[in-house]
């Protein structure tokens, strides 16, 4: 199998945006190409991330949309859909497409336009994701969270400030990101006065709804040096899944699918967590942050908080986590988030993340759909 190459990336301004999806999808699409310097009748495969187009815009033809604003006819093309996941999946989906030597040059896309409905309206269509049984009787991924924190902070004795300290860190890296959807630190007292949303979780360790978009170009490891010899390789990648019912699993503090897709990416890759030099997360609830460090082998389980408390997270720590600001002060527009959070570990690794640059030879990020539904891990580095 061809070791598969990201030959350009973008991101757009997130937060909120005006027009439609499918301007957001072209701006990313257009700066992407640009970046390395491709114009978009040469594309062979085009794949859009998209979790809920049709619910938030009633528009579902997105990926054909795009391929018509581009000019990228005759590329095949594809909606990638795996819930506030579908960023990563869609890479995965690219990399297939790049790796399989079905197409020697794919392009991904992807977008979510949320800001425009009400915040009641996005928070149904985003607790769709739920299983029908939890969804009929109210329970939301926000509750989810509240239940696993306090299940959490009771169980390894972690105190709650050092869930606040996940959120000032995360915003006081998103200062230096310019295109994140706030720009502003916020002090620990600041997160643990604001509203309570689900006990012991407050406003401040919840992300919020954004618009935004985000793009990869991705081509055989063969081929790349004909656009660029500052690429970046795409090692390892894989996906999993764990039970729809969350209360169905044995610990609902472990994510396995967290586990299980950061188990195939190291494997794939031959690196393992001590290997990683920085680290984007789906920090949706500041607690997230705590459980996929530790499932993906960084810490031990229960340690986690531990390390934030110490600095070892920090963006001068041992192992930088969220860089970018996170979902938390960067935005979460649903089929985005895992296209950004791989936007910003290329960065890393090329050298090219401003104020935010860290040393970074091998990078991860993981994003996670549901509460731990389903799950990508995927592993880059330089060309050796």
């Amino acid at each position: 199998m061809e070791r598969v190459a990201i030959i350009g990336a973008s991101m757009t301004q997130f937060g909120k945006r005006e027009g439609w999806l499918s301007d957001l999808l072209a701006e990313a699409a257009l700066d992407c190409l640009d970046d390395a310097n491709v114009e978009p009748s040469e594309l062979e495969h085009l794949y859009t991330s998209n979790m809920a187009s049709g619910e938030f815009e009633g528009q579902t033809g997105i990926m054909n949309m795009l391929a018509h604003d581009l000019g990228a006819m005759p590329a095949y093309t594809q909606r990638i859909d795996q819930t506030s996941s579908s960023g990563a999946a869609g890479a995965y989906a690219a990399w297939q497409s790049v790796a399989s030597g079905a197409s020697d040059l794919t392009l991904l896309v992807g977008g979510e336009k949320m800001t425009h409905r009400s915040t009641g309206e996005s928070t149904d269509v985003i607790a769709s994701i739920t299983h029908p049984v939890e969804y009929k009787h109210g329970v939301t991924l926000p509750s989810f969270a509240g239940l696993t924190a306090r299940l959490y902070l009771d169980t390894y004795d972690a105190p709650r400030e050092s869930l606040g300290k996940v959120a000032v860190k995360n915003h006081k890296n998103g200062v230096d990101n310019p295109h994140a959807q706030f720009q502003k630190e916020v002090s620990l007292e600041e997160v643990l006065e604001s509203p309570i949303v689900a006990d012991p979780l407050r406003l401040y360790d919840f992300c919020p709804i954004t618009d935004g978009s985000g793009a990869l170009l991705m081509c055989p490891e063969s081929k790349a040096e004909e656009y660029t010899d500052d690429y970046v390789l795409l090692t390892g990648i894989a996906g999993a899944t764990d039970t729809q019912v969350v209360h169905e699993r044995d610990d609902p503090t472990v994510m396995g699918g967290v586990v299980e897709s950061s188990r195939e990416a190291y494997e794939m890759s031959g690196r393992d967590p001590d290997d990683i030099d920085v680290a984007e997360l789906h920090d949706m609830f500041t607690i997230l942050e705590f459980l996929q460090s530790e499932d993906l082998g960084f810490f031990e389980k229960g340690e986690g908080w531990k390390a934030v408390e110490e600095g070892v997270t920090d963006r001068d720590g041992e192992l930088p986590i969220n860089t970018s600001g996170g979902l938390k002060s960067k935005g979460h527009p649903l089929g985005a988030s895992g296209v950004a959070q791989i936007y910003e570990i290329y960065q890393q690794i090329r050298g090219e993340a401003g104020p935010r640059q860290v040393e970074a030879d091998v990078g991860l990020a993981c994003n996670v759909g549901g509460f731990g539904n389903c799950v990508l891990t995927a592993i880059m580095e330089g060309p050796q």
